[in-house]
């Protein structure tokens, strides 16, 4: 199996054609591959697949073999790599995913992508469709989950997401595990541990649903300004800081966007 190992901002990825619906079991080979210690090691997979209704098909399976609709990182990593590999000639890639057909618009030097902005589409805070246990929505409520308070928004971001914001040095990322798991979320939550630093700039740290901690999380940055623009604590263009890089992100009539790179970090075949 051919694969290419991407990295958006520090979130990594195996990318791997399926155009011909060769695999079997997708899950099952998510786990094995992105396993750090006896795989190729990563965040998650990204499957590159025909479509019926855009250019083509990203389909994303986090390294626990979960299922996830949408991706923000990823997707930059993707559209990098469908144009860069011939796959698409067009510099406006129309996308499917589990969360609609997005657009991405390549900066490409050199023959080669080196920003990607997509339309990440609109956001939503309607408790039935995060879904939430509740029916009234989650913004700025406090609540106390493994025995520390928090004031927590909820939103969903193409995935649900939550975000608290508060001094990132009183926050644990391995909190952010209670919280993924709390009741209020039938089917888990992204976490995003945020800080402003002034109108136009914030700080954002992700406990990511199915992977864990990691660098950074295109749609937890998109969901942590549209709740801190909610707030009143930020603007609407913004440029988060993440362990991996900066994105910026901007809220727009038309939907969220956010530009950010996409990196090729080695090609290689795997016997797993």
């Amino acid at each position: 199996m051919r694969f290419t190992k991407m990295h958006g901002t520090g979130n990594d990825f195996i990318v791997i054609e399926d155009l011909n619906n060769e695999i079997v079991d997708i899950y099952k080979l998510a786990k094995k591959v992105c396993d750090r210690h006896f795989g190729i090691g990563a965040d998650g997979i990204l499957v590159v697949k025909k479509s019926d209704v855009a250019d083509i098909q990203m389909v994303i399976i986090n390294a626990d073999g979960s299922y996830a609709s949408m991706c923000g990182n990823g997707i930059r990593c993707f559209a990098k790599y469908v144009w860069e590999k011939g796959l698409v000639s067009n510099k406006e890639i129309k996308i499917e995913t589990g969360d609609g057909v997005k657009i991405a618009y390549l900066s490409i030097q050199n023959n080669e992508v080196e920003q990607v902005t997509i339309n990440m589409g609109s956001f939503s805070f309607n408790p039935k469709v995060i879904p939430l246990a509740v029916e009234e929505e989650i913004v700025d409520k406090s609540m106390v989950i493994n025995n520390k308070q928090y004031n927590i928004s909820t939103v969903l971001m193409g995935v649900p997401h939550t975000v608290i914001y508060g001094d990132l040095n009183s926050f644990n990322i391995e909190e952010g595990k209670h919280i993924e798991k709390y009741s209020l979320f039938p089917e888990g939550t992204n976490v995003n541990f945020s800080e402003v630093i002034d109108s136009n700039n914030i700080k954002v740290r992700t406990w990511e649903r199915g992977a864990g901690p990691t660098l950074a999380c295109g749609t937890g940055c998109c969901a942590a300004v549209v709740i801190g623009n909610k707030l009143g604590l930020i603007g609407r263009n913004v440029k988060v800081e993440v362990l991996g890089g900066s994105l910026q992100i901007e809220i727009t009539k038309d939907g969220v966007l956010m530009t950010g790179p996409a990196v090729i970090t080695f090609e290689g075949e795997s016997k797993i």
